[in-house]
């Protein structure tokens, strides 16, 4: 008797998610100068941003943790009447500093605001090993697929074969915790992280007889 594997499928869905603790923040920040000469504009941002990066060195994050992610100088205009009156040139200069020790996020924030950065553009919270979570994640989501196809067998009063003919993965979008701040003026602001949602899905298909 030839099995028809179609007619005696069962598909069922399993998910799971995990929370973990992030372990890594990126900051990004910087300066913004305005001067009528370009020079000058980039002279003093240069200078500003050197003794940013020299506060946040000093706290210890090594500087290969700190690298330029934006350099722009654009012109700036203000407008009377329609038209428009050359104001100077902006320069800004954001940096992204990465840190393994979550707590010293509010520290840095407040060290590099102190020290002339007027600019701080994100802060994201991510997790170094995320990869290691996700499978734990995926393999809890296979069991519950599983759990649900036995039940299913039960309630159809049939055999279910206990190895899937497929299982997929679903892909999902990894979770960043991110948190755009504004000019953070506190002293030691307090910035708590919470947790990241790691979320696997999978699609399982069992033959039954």
């Amino acid at each position: 008797m030839s099995n028809h594997h179609k007619s005696n499928t069962l598909i069922v869905s399993g998910e799971e998610t995990i929370l973990a603790a992030p372990d890594q923040a990126m900051i990004k920040l910087g300066v913004i100068t305005e001067n009528k000469d370009p020079a000058v504009a980039q002279q003093e941002n240069a200078n500003a941003i050197s003794k940013v990066i020299n506060s946040i060195t000093g706290l210890g994050i090594p500087e290969n943790q700190i690298r330029t992610v934006e350099y722009r100088i654009e012109p700036q205009y203000d407008y009377q009447d329609a038209t428009q009156i050359f104001r100077g040139y902006k320069v800004t200069h954001l940096i992204q500093i990465t840190i393994s020790k979550i707590k010293q996020v509010g520290e840095i924030l407040d060290t590099a605001v102190n020290n002339g950065a007027n600019t701080v553009s994100s802060l994201q919270f991510t997790l170094s090993n995320q990869e290691v979570y996700y499978n734990q994640a995926l393999s809890l989501a296979v069991e519950n697929a599983r759990e649900k196809a036995v039940s299913l067998a039960k309630i159809l009063g049939v055999t279910l074969n206990k190895i899937p003919d497929l299982v997929q993965e679903i892909s999902v979008n990894q979770p960043i915790l991110f948190e755009s701040t504004a000019l953070v003026k506190s002293v030691a602001t307090p910035i708590q992280p919470g947790e990241l949602d790691i979320p696997a899905v999978v699609r399982v298909e069992y033959s039954y007889f």
